[in-house]
């Protein structure tokens, strides 16, 4: 019967990776395929088919014991993990609330404002620096869209444009990689105490670097980026800004970097932070005036609800059904390793451990997966898996490889996606030009980072 649930994740999964051939929004299968998990497992449990185990070792089952200190186990286990997701959930929507009240004031416009290079070498680099800079702060996916935005207004031939835009995909998932803030998998793993803000940042900072270096390099000596470019430059840019641009844009990003620093001080979970940086932004936004006589009949259209209006549900709503479906397989006793009962996920690492002893060859092959597979249910099986104490080098490794391997396929990272979206890059064109960059990156932090763990530290 257990082998039914695991059908079921398969099926779901699936789905979610047949996104763009099925034409469905990933988040209606991850949505039905926790749901139907958590009510099949409910349904066993409560006739005496499965066995339910939480994150203490704790195990139940309704056939052994008194049923209601049973049941009471199994909503327990329930709560535990929907809570440990809505941590994750309300981090995120803190973080994006921030980035489109930032957005609302036009404070990206601040940033397109330094670019004023023609070179074509030069604008690679100042924009893939940027987006490796930007994305530990605001994610991969938000400074990628806000680089295709600053691409779009200084590269007006669209062939060129696209092996910029390809490259500031690899640029923004190195950057994501190495801050606890930078993409959603290093952010569960934040979260969940698996890595510190300060051990992520400390062990992955130079693979990540590497890794942005070395395509970046490759692509400079590339014909396509020999010469300069066209820059139109608008006369009526400056008009465009607003007077709090420049004030959102620090303010909000200075919040973001500051949600660490107050886990650091007081030992509250990042999400406690988050509300915290928040409240100051909106504060902020709620008595800055955007405009010369700025009217009040205008607030609406640079107020925090404005930007909780412009959030993405649908993305909130899809970690919640891959995170809760994960948790359902962490959650069904599967087998025993040494005569102790352990969960779906323990039992599937301990099987891979024996198949492949070597961990690093796992991890890498984790980050190749993630190109194919979307790399959030993959941290948050290995999560359920591993046993780890916090910032033990497979945590911060699986971090890189779960951030970095997806720039090898267009669709294999968010910001990928996006990019894929905003300008019609084609999966065969990218497969064909640009893969072979990111996966030379991918390979060359992954060694840099063996060689530092291995003959360094």
């Amino acid at each position: 019967m257990a082998l039914f649930i695991i059908l079921l994740f398969v099926v779901g999964y699936l789905s979610i990776t047949l996104e763009h051939p099925l034409k469905l929004d990933k988040t209606v299968p991850a949505l039905l395929m926790a749901s139907v998990m958590w009510a099949f497992l409910a349904i066993g449990f409560h006739q005496g088919w499965f066995t339910v185990i939480d994150g203490y070792g704790s195990v139940f089952n309704i056939a052994s014991g008194e049923i209601h200190q049973q049941e009471h186990g199994f909503e327990s286990l329930l709560l535990h993990h929907l809570g440990k997701t809505a941590e994750i959930l309300v981090f995120l929507i803190g973080a994006m609330t921030i980035v489109e009240l930032i957005d609302l004031h036009r404070g990206f416009d601040v940033l397109k404002g330094m670019v004023k290079t023609t070179s074509k070498i030069k604008l690679l680099w100042i924009t893939g620096i940027i987006g490796f800079l930007l994305s530990s702060v605001i994610d991969n996916l938000t400074a990628t869209i806000v680089l295709i935005s600053l691409l779009r207004k200084l590269i007006q031939n669209r062939e060129e444009r696209i092996w910029y835009v390809s490259l500031i995909i690899i640029a923004a998932n190195a950057g994501g990689a190495w801050s606890p803030i930078g993409d959603v998998t290093t952010t569960m793993l934040w979260i969940a105490k698996k890595v510190t803000a300060v051990g992520l940042s400390e062990y992955i900072i130079v693979p990540a670097v590497i890794c942005f270096v070395v395509p970046f390099a490759l692509a400079s000596r590339m014909k396509i980026f020999k010469g300069d470019i066209q820059i139109e430059i608008k006369n009526n840019e400056e008009e465009q800004k607003l007077l709090s641009s420049k004030t959102m844009l620090w303010v909000g990003l200075g919040a973001i970097v500051f949600v660490p620093i107050f886990k650091t001080l007081t030992h509250l979970p990042p999400y406690v932070g988050m509300m915290f940086s928040l409240a100051i932004v909106w504060l902020v936004s709620e008595y800055i005036h955007p405009e010369d006589h700025f009217d009040k009949s205008k607030k609406h259209l640079y107020s925090a609800q404005k930007a909780l209006s412009r959030i993405e549900i649908s993305s909130i709503l899809f970690f919640l059904g891959i995170l809760m479906a994960v948790a359902a397989l962490e959650s069904l006793v599967f087998g025993t390793i040494q005569g102790q009962e352990v969960g779906t996920l323990r039992y599937a690492a301990e099987s891979i451990s024996n198949a492949i002893p070597n961990m690093d060859v796992v991890i890498i092959l984790l980050g190749v997966l993630s190109a194919v597979i979307d790399n959030v249910p993959l941290v948050a099986a290995s999560m359920g898996m591993y046993t780890y104490e916090i910032d033990h080098s497979a945590w911060h490794f699986i971090a890189y490889s779960a951030g970095t391997g997806g720039s090898m396929l267009i669709i294999g990272s968010a910001a990928g996606v996006a990019a894929m979206g905003m300008e019609k890059i084609d999966f065969i064109w990218y497969l064909k030009k640009i893969t072979w960059l990111a996966f030379a990156g991918f390979i060359a932090g992954a060694i840099a980072f063996l060689f530092i763990e291995h003959f360094v530290r």
